[in-house]
Order: structure tokens, then sequence, then C-alpha cells
């Protein structure tokens, strides 16, 4: 038998290659990890938690449902008028009131603010209410005859307080503070502005209240639409040229 068969076998471990710079490390060093290599991530299980921004807080428009929102909630009397006109009393009420319903419905199937179309249908659904209990069709008009009389008298009272109801409103629909008040060149120009809604407010009181006095009821409701969205369209473009102006002039003396 020969010896080699009964040799002990010896096995050389296999040394993992290691980075040259480090090759000339003396024997029973650590070999060091190359400064390229990557570090290993922290632990971020015991760490401080990310901070995650705020989300902005909606202004006073976005809230509103935006323009398509104060346009739709307003549907509803435009449906009224219309159907007054041309059919009877108790056919436009149920018109209005259906439509206040399904504009409620077409802004949940949207997944938009439904604030706006709950705001118009409780609006109608209250004209219409009044309407059915006085029996003509000029009841459907009173509670915005009245409201108009109230934002007017609100209105003259802010610019006498010096909080200048154009100012909050613009303001809280651009979701700025009440820094403005301290500038009193914006003050002055919100004053003017709101005066020019007040009188929109109260122009509405004298036409439509004299229509209403005199029970035209077809008249109306045309003066209704008449003073709805143009008026309001004047008053905020006045509001915009009264403050456009007073900003150049405060930054032309600033």
């Amino acid at each position: 038998m020969n010896d080699h068969h009964d040799a002990p076998t010896t096995r050389i471990p296999r040394v993992t290659d290691v980075d040259p710079q480090d090759r000339t490390a003396p024997l029973g060093r650590p070999v060091t990890a190359p400064a390229h290599a990557a570090a290993p991530e922290p632990d971020r299980t015991g760490g401080p938690a990310e901070s995650t921004p705020e989300a902005p807080t909606p202004t006073l428009l976005e809230q509103m449902g935006g323009v398509t929102g104060i346009v739709a909630s307003t549907i509803p009397v435009v449906v009224f008028v219309l159907v007054n006109i041309l059919a009877d009393l108790t056919t436009a009420l149920y018109a209005a009131v259906g439509t206040g319903v399904l504009v409620l419905v077409w802004r949940l199937v949207r997944r938009d603010p439904v604030m706006p179309a709950i705001s118009g249908l409780l609006g109608v659904g209250v004209c219409a209410l009044v309407a059915s209990r006085t029996g003509e069709a000029r009841g459907f008009y009173l509670p915005g005859l009245l409201y108009s009389g109230a934002l007017g008298v609100v209105a003259l009272v802010s610019i006498i307080a010096r909080w200048p109801l154009a100012g909050v409103i613009w303001h809280g629909i651009n979701g700025h503070g009440t820094e403005w008040r301290a500038d009193p060149h914006l003050v002055r120009a919100y004053g003017w502005a709101t005066a020019v809604w007040a009188g929109t407010f109260l122009a509405k009181v004298v036409v439509q209240g004299g229509l209403y006095l005199a029970d035209s009821e077809t008249w109306l409701g045309v003066a209704r639409l008449a003073m709805g969205y143009p008026l309001t369209g004047v008053a905020i473009l006045a509001t915009i040229l009264i403050v456009r102006r007073a900003e150049r002039a405060r930054s032309a003396t600033a």
C-alpha cells in the first residue's frame, strides 16, 4: 500500500481578495473596509419621525367650491324665475327645489365641495316655504330682499368701524390675514370698495322692493336675474380697480 494514500489531506482556506490599498497590512491586523465602500444605512426604527409638511388651509373661495360652486348655488333661483314665468307657482317651486337636489347630487358624484350646494338648497327651500305659505310668487323673493338689505347695513357699519367688508372678504377669499388694516391707504381703498357694494345691495332693495310692493312678480323675477351677476361683476371690478390703484399709490410713495 502506498504511503501517500494514508497522508492526511491539508486544505488551505480560501482567502477573499481585499482592496489593493490594504494588502500591505500586517498579519493578524483586521483588514479595514475601503474608503469608497457604502456606509450602512442607519437604523430608522428608533430615530425621530420625519416631519411631514402641513396641508395648506383652504381659502374661503375654495371652501365655497370656487366660482363653479357659487354659480351652481344660484341655479335653482334661475329655474324658479323661468318656470314661474312659463307655468304656475306650484310647478316653479317643485322645479326649483328639484334642481337644488340635482345640483347637490351632481357635486357629490364629482366629489366637489358640497357646502355651496347645501346652502343653495337651504336657501331655495326657505324661499319656497315663504312662497307656499303666502300663496304668492313674490314671496319667493322676500328672503333675498331682506338678505340684501341686511348686507347693505352691515357694509355701511363696517365702513364706520374701519373694518370695511370688502377688505375682510377679499383677504378671506385669498387666504390672507388682517395685516392690511395696518395700512391706512388700503383701509381707505377698501372703504370706498365697500361703499360700492353697499350701493349695490341697497339698489337691489329699492328696485326689487318697489316691484315687490307693486305685486309685479314677473318683472320682479326679471330684476332678480338682471341685478344678480351683472351688478356683482361690476362691484368686483370696481373693488379690483380701487385696490390696485391704492397699491400703486402706496408703492410710488414708498
